[in-house]
């Protein structure tokens, strides 16, 4: 049973968010009302549609319960009552989900990673594959994705390969895909027809925003070089290619991709910024054990989560032991929605059983 003096709590909060963004805040203060605002907004339609449900359902149960109400009427409101029951507990769970602790950073943009493993070429191509994956998994839902930064494979894919997505709802949806993927098909330079094993690492990050992490000039080493590799006539004629190491943290990013060292600073410090606020993140989960143990996998890096198996046509999510006979659909982006999906709501149900709510 949901506690009716925390519900009436967060309509309380939220009346006082309207409140206090209608007085005129000073801009840093209203990005902060806002954020929380639009956390909660989501939530107080629930808790509201439980309200109004509970109030029909006890207006019909007083129909049954009431001797003056004909015998066709209280049929009529058995059925209603009968619904109305059902409807409340489904709402009711709606609200349990809201009540969960919330991660801050759901509502943020992402940094993908994606680098080939173990496994040479073919690794590579299967990094470029899962590149694909997440692209066309983003158009779908009307993200917008921006290669930051890419090294090509010899023969196809990528070495690395590391963009922006940015989109409603991009780190809630997409933080579960961090880990070690695995493919078992037999490449095309495979003469023999083996079945080989490769892997590719990837690593989802929440974008940092200007309220959520601030960086001092004083703390950064700012190195200009000249960008190598492949490419048109302007390689390795300017120092367009710029490095940014963060001396406090240690952490190091460069971005070498666009002829303006200008972008190519603006760039690396996008993804300094990322890679700061995840250690930031990261450093205050592990003091979280158990809620670290709870969620879908530990987000380590290193943990294989998930095999594509080429031959058989299957996906299998090994943290939850899921397998899908849609390998096609789901590599196209397309059914990838529903090994997301499933991973949101095992983890869901795990924090409701710890938290009791």
């Amino acid at each position: 049973m949901l506690a009716r003096d925390k519900l009436d709590t967060i309509l309380d909060r939220f009346a006082e968010l309207e409140h206090l963004m209608s007085a005129n805040p000073d801009p840093t203060a209203f990005v902060k009302l806002s954020r929380e605002y639009a956390g909660l907004e989501p939530l107080v339609v629930k808790i509201r549609a439980l309200i109004k449900a509970e109030n029909d359902l006890n207006g019909a149960q007083a129909l049954v319960d009431d001797p003056e109400t004909d015998n066709d009427m209280r049929e009529f409101a058995e059925q209603e009552r009968d619904d109305l029951a059902a409807q409340v507990e489904e709402l009711a769970q709606n609200v349990r989900i809201g009540l969960l602790p919330k991660d801050e950073a759901d509502t943020n943009d992402a940094i993908l990673e994606v680098r080939a493993g173990t496994g040479g070429d073919e690794a590579a191509l299967f990094a470029g594959d899962l590149f694909r994956m997440y692209q066309r998994y983003a158009e779908l839902r009307g993200w917008k994705v921006e290669v930051l930064s890419a090294s090509e494979g010899e023969v196809g894919g990528y070495k690395e390969i590391i963009a922006s997505v940015s989109g409603e709802n991009v780190f809630a949806r997409m933080k579960f895909e961090s880990g070690v993927h695995r493919v078992q098909r037999v490449p095309a330079t495979e003469s023999g027809g083996r079945i080989h094993t490769s892997a590719a690492t990837v690593a989802v990050l929440p974008q940092a925003e200007d309220v959520d992490i601030d960086i001092q000039d004083s703390d950064l080493r700012i190195d200009t070089f000249r960008a190598s590799g492949a490419g048109g006539q302007h390689v390795n004629t300017t120092d367009s290619a710029v490095r940014i190491t963060h001396e406090p943290t240690g952490i190091v990013v460069a971005v070498q991709d666009e002829r303006s060292q200008h972008k190519n600073k603006a760039r690396a410090m996008q993804l300094l910024r990322a890679r700061i606020y995840d250690e930031e993140r990261e450093r205050a989960a592990s003091e979280r054990t158990e809620a670290r143990r709870l969620q879908v996998g530990s987000g380590d890096r290193s943990e294989r989560i998930r095999t594509y198996n080429f031959p058989q046509g299957r996906v299998t999510d090994h943290r939850i032991g899921l397998t899908l006979y849609k390998l096609e659909q789901i590599i196209a982006g397309e059914a990838l929605e529903e090994v997301i999906e499933a991973l949101i709501v095992d983890h869901q149900t795990n924090l409701l059983a710890s938290e009791g709510v």
